[in-house]
């Protein structure tokens, strides 16, 4: 069954210090993209166990390329409005982030 989701994966190395005022800010980001239309899941995952680098990931699944980039676009917005700058935002909180879209390599069974 060919997919023409497109998911964007960010892995987050958070402080412990950090962890409650990015979780904040997260929520709200959450929720926005959540609430957009096209898309298909909504992922906050933190690690438990392993020995990874990043402690915070967020996978969202849009239903295309397209629902991906409307999105992607009122945010940027959302944060522009806001005077929020998600690069400084990290390097305040030491945050080292690992952002990227990828798609399915192999099909569902």
């Amino acid at each position: 069954m060919k997919t023409d989701s497109i998911f964007r994966v960010d892995k987050f190395a958070v402080p412990a210090q950090s962890r409650d005022a990015f979780m904040t800010r997260l929520r709200v980001t959450h929720k926005a993209l959540g609430d957009a239309d096209g898309c298909v899941q909504n992922l906050v995952l933190e690690q438990v166990s392993g020995t990874g680098e990043f402690n915070v990931v967020t996978i969202v699944e849009w239903r295309d390329n397209a629902a991906y980039e409307t999105a992607r676009q009122a945010a940027q917005q959302r944060q522009k409005e806001n005077g929020f700058d998600p690069q400084s935002y990290f390097r305040e909180l030491g945050i080292k982030a690992d952002l990227g879209n990828y798609t399915p390599m192999l099909e569902r069974t």
